[in-house]
């Protein structure tokens, strides 16, 4: 199954509760971490909410 790599590029500060929650909940802390999680919808969508402190690449 394919795997999405997400890193962090922009700090939350200033940002709405609910994007702080949804990145903390992705596992990202600071600018510069990644995670890899699992193509799934629940994912998709939590990194739709965060766009644009995220970048997000596909992983075999």
């Amino acid at each position: 199954m394919a795997q999405l790599k997400i890193t962090q590029t922009k700090s939350f500060i200033g940002s709405k509760q609910n994007h702080r929650d949804t990145l903390r909940s992705l596992g990202l802390k600071r600018i510069n971490d990644v995670v890899v999680k699992e193509d799934r919808p629940e994912f998709r969508g939590m990194v739709h909410t965060v766009r644009h402190l995220v970048t997000v690449e596909e992983v075999d």
